[in-house]
Formats: structure tokens, sequence, C-alpha cells
């Protein structure tokens, strides 16, 4: 049973908490000879357009967005990193104030290899786990940890909001659990790409925005308010599942899905 639902005493929690399950286990039947699922009537409130989904899950954000509870409590969840970084552009352009742009330093690790791979095609490189080479933050924004800096105050995952930026200093304030509140610094780093198969080194902040995020990075985060783009739909398994425990209860869950439906990918032998 979802512990987020089960805190919820709501009765509509109960049958959210079955569908829930439904969902996990692959036990929703496939939509008339298609390979996706119908969402049920009642599990949320799907939307039209990204537009819709971003206004459903930040509503009048320009007056809400310095409220740090009210920022912490929601977040907009998508498959693919293309839609992430879109999503976030887009809100950080309704908020007030400059956007400092701070550009990543890449190298390859091996340095015979400088002349087979130039600085640009490392700079245009975008993968999952690492900051971005052109980070593009206002005052106000919300941002995850990439990497684990100063365990457990600071881990991989932690989410934070901008209060200061210089060339090389970030300050900002923890968002959520035990250290909420605590205003910390945080350096530019050396990150290594695990994913890629060019063995470079990218010195940036090791972080990115967080008003999206990927289902992958949302595991063990909790929201009050969640949306979920799946224009492009999950593609691993037990995505779907993931994405919509986030919530406790169907009312504050906004889907942007095409007639409601979508994929769900369940390898029923991972759950044997």
């Amino acid at each position: 049973m979802n512990m987020r639902v089960q805190l919820q005493n709501d009765p509509t929690a109960q049958v959210f908490s079955k569908q829930l399950l439904d969902i996990g286990n692959g036990e929703i039947e496939l939509h008339q000879n298609t390979q996706y699922i119908k969402l049920p009537d009642i599990f949320c409130t799907v939307v039209e357009t990204r537009n819709e989904l971003i206004e459903s899950v930040f509503p009048d954000i320009l007056n809400y967005y310095l409220d740090h509870n009210w920022l912490c409590n929601r977040a907009i969840l998508a498959a693919r990193n293309v839609d992430v970084n879109e999503i976030n552009f887009h809100i950080q352009q309704i908020l007030p104030g400059d956007l400092m742009s701070f550009k990543s330093i890449d190298t390859v690790i091996d340095e015979n290899e400088i002349v087979n791979f130039p600085t640009e095609f490392l700079n245009s490189l975008d993968l999952p786990g690492m900051p971005p080479h052109n980070l593009q933050l206002k005052i106000g924004s919300p941002i995850i940890l990439l990497r684990n800096l100063n365990p457990p105050q600071l881990c991989n995952g932690t989410r934070l909001v901008i209060k200061k930026m210089t060339e090389n200093i970030l300050e900002a304030t923890i968002l959520s659990g035990k250290f909420k509140g605590d205003i910390v610094l945080l350096p530019r780093i050396p990150l290594i790409a695990s994913e890629s198969s060019i063995p470079f080194k990218r010195l940036q902040f090791p972080i990115c925005l967080a008003f999206a995020m990927t289902i992958n990075k949302s595991q063990g985060q909790t929201m009050s308010i969640c949306g979920l783009d799946l224009e492009n739909t999950c593609f691993s398994h037990g995505q779907l599942y993931v994405a919509c425990s986030r919530v406790g209860k169907p009312s504050n869950l906004f889907v942007l899905a095409k007639d409601r439906l979508t994929r769900n990918v369940v390898h029923k032998v991972v759950l044997r």
C-alpha cells in the first residue's frame, strides 16, 4: 500500500491506491488494439496542453514562487530530458529578475583524444545526471543537486532554491527535509560523465533546474501537487507507477496525455 496515499484519510485515496497498484503490477488492460493503457477516469485530472499543465501545478507563480513551502510541494515530471529542459526553461522565463548564464569548462580525459572531440562538441552534450554546459539561473529558481557534496546535508537529489549568485559560488536555501531552511554555498566541481561513451570532464555547478525533473530523478521525492507530461511516454519499467505515486490523492495529479492514453512499461518477470 502506498504510504503517501494512506496518510490522506480520503475515501478517493483508497481507490487511487488500488489503481496505482494495478499500474505498478501491469494489471490495466491495453486499450483497443493499441500498446497503450487508458488512464482511469477518477485517477487524475487530464489537461490538454503543456501550458495548462504548468498553470495547474504552478498557478499564479509570480505571487507564490518566493514561498518555499509552496515551491517545494510541487513539480512536473517527464520521462525524457528534452521535455524536462523545455518545461524548466519556460517556467523560469515567467519569473522576474535577470537570467545569469554559467558556462562549463569541458575537457576530454585522455589528452590524445582532443583532436577527435573539439570543445564545441563536448559543450553540446546533454547527458542524464550531468548539469548543462550553459546553466541559466534566476534568483528564486528551484534546483536539484546531481551529486553528493556534503552528506547528509547536501546529497544527490536535495532540492534547493537560488538565493544569490556569483561567477563561482551559488548561495542557496535547502527546500525540504531535515535541513530545510539551511543556507549553503555550492561550488563548481569537476564532474565525469558516467553514461557517456566519450570520457570527458565538465567543470560546472552540480545542479539543474527543478520546476520539472525526470521521473527517475523524482524517486524518493514527495509532493503535494504533481504534474506529469506524457507527450513522450514512459519507456522503462515502472516509470509510470513511480511518477503517479509521488502524490497521495487523485485531485493533486495533473496529466498531459492525449485521449488519456499512455504507455505503461511493466516487465512481469521483475515483479516475481
